[in-house]
C-alpha cells in the first residue's frame, strides 16, 4: 500500500499487490482488500499460463472478466463457455464456476469483483 495514494476523494493505485496462487497464474490486485483496503470492489490484472486451471468455486461476489489476449474456458452448471479476447462476461455471485486455460497460449484478462475478492469469499473447492 506504500506506493498508493488514498484520500477521502480517490484511491490512486500506482503499484499492485501480487496475490499468490498455485499453478503459476499471476494475479496483480490494483484495487481491493489487499492492496488498498477496499471492501466494495476489487480490480485485478491476471495472466494464466497454458494448461492452468483452478478448482470449482461458488464465490460470494459478482465477477466481471474482461479478456485482453488469448481465451479462457468457463464452466458453469448450465454450460461450458469459451471467452475470447475482446469479450466480457459477468458471472453472478453464489453460482458454481470453474475457470481454466486449456489452450496453447497464455490468457490475459482483468477481473472486477463486487464486493471485493477475498480467498474466503471465493469459496474454492479443495482439489
Amino acid at each position: 500500500m506504500a506506493d498508493n495514494k488514498i484520500s477521502d476523494i480517490y484511491i490512486l493505485a500506482s503499484k499492485p499487490s501480487v496475490i499468490p496462487v498455485p499453478g503459476d497464474k499471476l494475479i496483480e490486485e490494483f484495487i481491493g482488500k489487499l492492496n488498498t483496503g477496499t471492501d466494495t470492489v476489487s480490480v485485478a490484472h491476471m495472466i494464466a499460463p497454458p494448461g492452468w486451471g483452478e478448482p470449482e468455486q461458488k464465490p460470494g461476489f459478482d465477477e466481471i472478466t474482461i479478456m485482453i489476449k488469448g481465451k479462457m474456458q468457463i464452466e458453469t452448471d448450465e454450460e461450458t463457455l469459451v471467452l475470447n479476447a475482446g469479450e466480457t462476461i459477468l458471472i453472478k455471485k453464489n453460482n458454481r464456476v470453474r475457470y481454466s486455460n486449456p489452450y496453447d497460449e497464455s490468457s490475459e484478462y482483468w477481473a472486477v469483483c463486487i464486493p471485493a475478492f477475498t480467498p474466503e469469499t471465493a469459496n474454492r473447492e479443495q482439489e
